[in-house]
């Protein structure tokens, strides 16, 4: 089964803004998946394998 972290997951991770993963994400740096907007902000999911392909090594 696939895991998925938030956003605010994997800024932290990566030592980076929330606004910074979003960047990557619509620039397609990053892979994530679009959930429905509940609000006014996008919310996206990033498969846990894409942030480990990333940085080379497992979480």
């Amino acid at each position: 089964m696939f895991e998925y972290l938030t956003v605010p997951e994997v800024a932290k991770v990566l030592r980076v803004d929330d606004t910074t993963v979003r960047r990557w994400i619509e620039k397609g740096i990053l892979e994530a998946i679009r959930l429905p907007a509940a609000g006014p902000r996008t919310t996206y999911r990033i498969p846990k394998k894409t942030l480990e392909q990333l940085l080379g090594e497992p979480l």
